[in-house]
């Protein structure tokens, strides 16, 4: 073992649009929203994470809270430099050691990304201490994550909806052979739930209300089998400009989310059209996990399954698979012939 090794710490981190979560030592020891709130007149970032979060919506013109990723992808540097090195300090095994250790990194990224979106990733972790760093795709992340053998030669398919976007790969062999990135996932839906409210009822909602709205009472069909208590949803009238509050069920929800399902059905379609015959025959068998924050949104499994008459099976964790496959990884670094250097 050499000096270097001694003093290398090991972590994978997904980097996502709405979440940040790193494993270090085999366990999830950061999970936090991807936010960074910044002074104005000096720039500089003063909370990270879920106390950022807190302030999304509620600050004065001096301080403005920034989501660094959108689309899955880094689009504010300085904003998520400083976000990946705060989320760095907070790791129990690092924090407050005297040297800071060299890192190991892996980090997951999405499959439809550019090659200067690749190189923004890589800067960001190098500029954090690390030695090493590795890429991998996200569905590769996620179909590992769900348990899936992605070195067999067996064809498996996994939609990862996020915060970002919905990434849609059939894995065989330990490579990716087709894939769709589709812009349509937790954030869409949040915006759809949001104009539904604006439109239908007149109501002014903030993006935090709206994401409340979505976990509470998501719902990606009209019938659900269990039934769901309608909410109260407060927020501005837009006609009176007075504080108002009404009832939003799942029912309408659903109205408010079925375009942009349906844009995530056909992106489905197109992918399982593009499978070879032999990989097809073998999704027949396994069928469709599904993983990524989305998965929870209740009948959506359902509905996919109507959509394609295959077996739909949500991951447990949906939301861990991705970091869960990405610490997989990072401990099968020399084994694992499809992270990209």
């Amino acid at each position: 073992m050499s000096l270097f090794d001694m003093f290398t710490q090991e972590i994978a981190i997904d980097l996502g649009t709405a979440n940040t979560l790193i494993i270090h030592n085999n366990k999830i020891v950061i999970d936090q929203p991807s936010i960074v709130a910044i002074e104005r007149s000096t720039g500089r970032p003063i909370a990270v994470g879920e106390q950022a979060k807190h302030m999304q919506g509620k600050t004065h013109e001096d301080i403005k809270t920034i989501r660094p990723l959108k689309d899955g992808v880094i689009a504010d540097f300085h904003a998520s430099e400083h976000m990946i090195k705060e989320f760095i300090k907070k790791i129990p095994g690092i924090k407050g050691k005297f040297i800071q250790p060299a890192l190991r990194i892996v980090i997951c990224i999405p499959s439809g990304i550019t090659e200067v979106e690749k190189r923004a990733v890589r800067d960001s972790a190098q500029k954090v201490n690390a030695k090493e760093v590795r890429l991998i795709y996200e569905p590769m992340a996620a179909a590992i994550g769900v348990g899936i053998d992605v070195q067999k030669p067996e064809g498996n398919m996994i939609i990862d909806i996020g915060g970002g976007t919905t990434e849609i790969a059939v894995v065989a062999l330990g490579g990716i052979v087709c894939d769709k990135s589709v812009k349509i996932a937790g954030d869409v839906f949040t915006n759809d739930i949001a104009y539904y409210l604006r439109t239908h009822h007149n109501l002014y909602i903030g993006e935090r209300t709206a994401e409340r709205v979505k976990i509470e009472v998501g719902s990606a069909v009209e019938d659900l089998d269990v039934d769901i208590e309608d909410i109260p949803v407060q927020g501005r009238d837009l006609i009176t400009g007075k504080p108002k509050e009404i009832m939003v069920g799942y029912k309408e929800i659903a109205r408010a989310l079925d375009k942009s399902i349906i844009r995530i059905e056909d992106a489905v379609m197109e992918t399982l059209s593009l499978t070879p015959p032999e990989l097809a025959a073998d999704i027949y068998k396994t069928g469709i996990y599904l993983a990524g924050g989305g998965a929870l949104l209740r009948g959506l499994a359902d509905r996919l399954h109507k959509k394609t008459g295959l077996p739909v099976f949500v991951a447990e964790d949906p939301l861990r698979a991705v970091v869960r496959g990405t610490g997989i990884a990072l401990k099968n670094m020399d084994k694992f012939n499809f992270l990209i250097k």
